[in-house]
Formats: C-alpha cells, sequence, structure tokens
C-alpha cells in the first residue's frame, strides 16, 4: 500500500525526546565526544576542543586520503624506509610490491605503522607531504584544531587533534563505503606476495563484538598519549560516533557513551519508502498524471526541535513525462540536506505502468468549434 502521507505531517509529529543529564555519566577518558553521524550534532563531550595527540587513530585520516587519491588496485612498493618504521608493524619488506587494498587492511585492522609510511611515500612522494595533505583535508572537513606531522600517529611535535575534530574526521570518512566496509572487518586475508607469505590481518577493535550495531573504526596507543579509541555503532536507523583520548578505561567508556546517545536522541521517518513524494504530468499516456514514490526510507535523528529547520529537500525530476513507462522506472530524485551539507539522495520511481495512448486529433468539426471558440473570446 502506498504512504500517503506528506512531509510536512511528519515533520509535525516529530516530537522531542528526554535525554539522559550528561553529568550523569562518569567516563575515564580526559578527552570525550559523541556525535550524530549524519547531522554532526554533538550529544556529549568532555574537553572535546582541547588539543591532544591521537596514536594510532591518526590512521583514520591516512585511510581516507588513500581512498580519495588512489585505487585499491594499485600496486605499492615497500620503500626501505617504510620497511623499517617502528612500532606496530605488517613486517613489510623493502622491494615487496602489494595492493593498496592490501595496506589499507593492514593500516586499519592490525594498525601497522610500515604499511602507513608506504602509503604516504606512495600517494605524497614522501611523508612530510603527507602530512601536509592529511592537515589541509582536517582542515576542509571543518577539524581547524588539528595538524599531522605524521600518517601513523607515532609521537611527533605537533601532531595533535580534538575529539571533536577527530569525531568530524571520522564522520567525512564513514561516508566513503569502502572505508566503512575495511574497519566493520573482523578479519582479512591476503595471498603471499613475493618476499613474503600470505598475510592474515585481525581486527584490534574489540567493540565490534563488544558492543551490538559496532561498526568501527580505529584504536590507537602510545605511552606519552594514552589509550584512543575511535568507534562508530548503528541502532534503530541512526550513527553514532564516540571518540576519546587518553582514556584508561576506553571500551567501557565507548559503551556507556553510546549507550548515552543512543538514550539522548531517537530517530524518526521524514521519508518512507513507497510514499508519493512528486505527482507529474504524463504526455500521451492512459493516465493524465503519474505519482513518483520514494526508493528507500530516511529516518533524521534529533533531541529537539531546532535541527527540523536545517533540513532542505531538493527535486530533481522532469516537468513533464513521456509514455509508456514502467513502474519502478527511475525518474528523478530527491536531494535532502542538513545545514547545506548533502546527507541522502533518494531516488524517486513510477509507481505504475502507464501505457501510450495516441493523441486525439481534433479533425474539422473540433478546429472549427476551436476557431469559434476563440474568436468569441
Amino acid at each position: 500500500m502506498k504512504h500517503r502521507w506528506m512531509l510536512s505531517l511528519l515533520l509535525l509529529i516529530l516530537f522531542c525526546m528526554p535525554s539522559l543529564p550528561a553529568n550523569a555519566l562518569s567516563v575515564s577518558a580526559q578527552y570525550a565526544c559523541v556525535m550524530d553521524a549524519q547531522t554532526g550534532r554533538i550529544l556529549y563531550e568532555k574537553n572535546a576542543y582541547a588539543q591532544h595527540s591521537m596514536a594510532s587513530t591518526t590512521k583514520i585520516m591516512t585511510a581516507l586520503l588513500a581512498l580519495e587519491n588512489s585505487d585499491p588496485a594499485d600496486v605499492v612498493t615497500v620503500s626501505k624506509n617504510a620497511a623499517g618504521t617502528e612500532g606496530s608493524s605488517l613486517y613489510l619488506k623493502a622491494g615487496e610490491k602489494l595492493s593498496m587494498e592490501t595496506l589499507l587492511y593492514g593500516l586499519m585492522l592490525n594498525s601497522g605503522n610500515d604499511a602507513a609510511i608506504a602509503i604516504a611515500e606512495h600517494i605524497g612522494g614522501n611523508v612530510e607531504a603527507f602530512a601536509k595533505m592529511m592537515t589541509q583535508r582536517a582542515h576542509e572537513i571543518g577539524a581547524k584544531q588539528t595538524q599531522f606531522k605524521n600518517p601513523n600517529g607515532l609521537d611527533e611535535e605537533g601532531h595533535y587533534t580534538t575529539a571533536y575534530d577527530l569525531a568530524l574526521i571520522t564522520k567525512a570518512a564513514l561516508k566513503n563505503p569502502h572505508f566503512a566496509e575495511i574497519v566493520s572487518t573482523s578479519k582479512k586475508s591476503f595471498p603471499a606476495s613475493e618476499l613474503k607469505t600470505a598475510r592474515t590481518f585481525v581486527n584490534h577493535n574489540k567493540l565490534l563484538n563488544l558492543y551490538p550495531g559496532c561498526i568501527g573504526v580505529k584504536t590507537g596507543f602510545t605511552k606519552k598519549t594514552g589509550r584512543c579509541l575511535v568507534s562508530a555503532a548503528t541502532r534503530d536507523h541512526m550513527t553514532l560516533i564516540c571518540v576519546t583520548l587518553n582514556a584508561p578505561n576506553d571500551w567501557n567508556d565507548h559503551k556507556q557513551l553510546l549507550d548515552h546517545g543512543f538514550s539522548a536522541t531517537k530517530a524518526r521517518p521524514l521519508v518512507i519508502r513507497d510514499m508519493v513524494l512528486k505527482t507529474v504530468p504524463v504526455k500521451n499516456g492512459d493516465v493524465k498524471a503519474l505519482d513518483l514514490l520514494a526508493a528507500e526510507d530516511f529516518y533524521i535523528p534529533f533531541n529537539d526541535r531546532e535541527g527540523l529547520s536545517k533540513y532542505t529537500l531538493d527535486y530533481l525530476l522532469p516537468a513533464v513525462i513521456p509514455a509508456p513507462i514502467s513502474a519502478g522506472v527511475k525518474l528523478g530524485h530527491l536531494t535532502i540536506c542538513y545545514d547545506g551539507e548533502v546527507v541522502q539522495k533518494i531516488d524517486l520511481l513510477a509507481g505504475t505502468d502507464v501505457g501510450y495512448m495516441e493523441e486525439k486529433k481534433e479533425g474539422f468539426w473540433g478546429n472549427f468549434k476551436k476557431i469559434i471558440t476563440d474568436f468569441a473570446t
């Protein structure tokens, strides 16, 4: 059955949900932030705008830049510099040739510092140039209190972010389907290269098993920085991002913070699959107009009415549709923006079959009547 609800009616019935007081939470993290992944709304923060180093959560930006500036099938030759990188490692060998995809899984699952250097050198030419690219991309995203000096997160002067900025970077990264697929993978195996046996990468993010709906993202630790963790989870049509920096009890922090976020706000339907979004005229059809239906659901998360006014809807569809038309054919789309940023595009589908009907010609008497009518007016 078609849902003929009007968008305005849906907006009117959306209501505020009570939120748990943030001061009721007790987390070990020195810096923390919980963000709605669709709108960027902050649901909880603790020193979220104060700068701090971020250890291997740095690699979220490294992976995003790699996916934006290379192809997963690209072949990367490991340099001597990359192979000798300290810390967590894939044990790459100088001269070894690996696909970018292999390096990305090793980067995000096994937290390979050597993989990060190999990626940086392949894309930026050298680590310094790639770090500048990372900082520039962060600022474009809106993470303006962030500066990168390396692609792996090893402690270095001038290498820092904030919990809020890191949530923004993760929000942008999760929009990339390949990134989302990588960080949600628990285990991945790759065949042997010419210089190394086959590799199997295991995700270090325990929340994939500890928290229902978890979809990644990245762990991190150095003695100077402390334990760092970025996670994301989906529940009831809503995705939240949680960031903690210098958090001795980070796993429990994230479970508590995500639970708080999901309790503090709820998602409500703005568009429901098969609801009529537009009706357009039909040319030479056995009906004069055709309903266009939404191809999918779209929910908006909020905990007050403030955010409703920030959503805008923009339809792209023809003024007239020529027959014949088959039900389910895409005839346009709806773009939904929040605060000027595109959050979803929804296809508009033909609601029914429309047959072709040749336009009737007026003939002599029809034309004569038209002339008389025109003359009389």
